[in-house]
């Protein structure tokens, strides 16, 4: 059996690898049809005697920040471990944890797990009673409390995740789409809003001559 700490960095491994692939919220269709970099995707790599799989959505601002990121990690080989995690943005209220409600059940407060500078994690273990919620469920609100205790929601679409889940990983060469699909579309938001400002500026001008 692994060592917990050499589990948690081969876990650590694979979701630090995964955020660097950033989607960006998700339309349903287009995630269903797989036309453009968001919604659920599977990654898995191999490291040692253990496969790792990550089920993930991530909405990311057009800043490239991720926003919220929503993993299921499943760990076989000479270890076996299924978690569930939340990431969110650092400066959250800790005790307040985040919540999660899927459609109009119930909400769950997940504790979080560490926090590092630029995100906090919260983490549960995965069960086949949570995948078929969410294989049920329409839609995911993930709320974290930032540290002047306002409430921040995400909505995250259930649309594409059973798809993703059941189906087979995304290959290197996909992924590498997606990314470049990302960065075009952050540069095209990037642009939007340059445009936006200088816009705004020069109609103060025109206003104060």
């Amino acid at each position: 059996m692994i060592a917990p700490s050499r589990l948690s960095a081969l876990i650590a491994g694979i979701a630090v690898s995964a955020a660097s692939l950033m989607t960006i919220s998700a339309n349903p269709a287009s995630a269903q049809q797989g036309q453009r970099p968001d919604g659920w995707f599977k990654v898995c790599a191999k490291q040692d005697t253990n496969d790792i799989c990550n089920t993930q959505f991530q909405s990311v601002a057009s800043t490239g920040q991720v926003i919220t990121s929503v993993n299921l990690i499943e760990v076989t080989g000479e270890t076996s471990r299924r978690l569930f995690q939340v990431t969110v943005p650092s400066g959250r209220l800790i005790p307040a944890g985040v919540k999660l409600r899927i459609d109009d059940e119930r909400e769950t407060t997940l504790p979080y797990l560490y926090c590092f500078p630029e995100r906090c994690v919260s983490q549960v273990d995965l069960d086949d009673n949570l995948i078929g919620i969410l294989k049920a469920g329409g839609k995911m609100t993930v709320t974290s409390t930032n540290v002047q205790n306002r409430e921040n929601p995400i909505e995250v679409t259930l649309s594409g995740f059973t798809a993703a889940y059941d189906g087979p990983p995304l290959q290197q060469e996909e992924l590498a789409n997606r990314q470049r699909e990302l960065q075009d579309e952050l540069r095209r938001k990037a642009e939007e809003a340059r445009k936006k400002l200088q816009e705004a500026q020069d109609s103060a001008k025109s206003g104060s001559n």
